[in-house]
């Protein structure tokens, strides 16, 4: 067999990751999401070990994201059985 006839098609890369976001004070973690291609995460949010709003930053990614849920489509209609009246 040939290389050539072999496919070498690239996987494609997703367009957002799940990143670990860390407390600065008390080593809280929470998830979120950020596109892949953007800067490294830091905000301010609320920490529930020290009742305080501190600093969060990014500690490592957790996975890729391939495909988010489209929250503008409205939730479909739940259709019941005709005996369920």
């Amino acid at each position: 067999m040939f290389l050539t006839s072999l496919n070498f098609a690239k996987k494609a890369k997703s367009k957002h990751v799940l990143m670990v976001m860390e407390s600065l004070v008390s080593g809280h973690k929470m998830n979120r999401i950020r596109e892949r291609l953007a800067d490294k995460l830091e905000f301010m949010a609320f920490d529930p070990y020290v009742q305080k709003t501190v600093l969060y930053r990014e500690k490592k990614k957790l996975c890729n994201i391939y495909r988010l849920k489209d929250t503008t489509k409205p939730y479909p209609v739940v259709r019941k059985h005709y005996w369920e009246s």
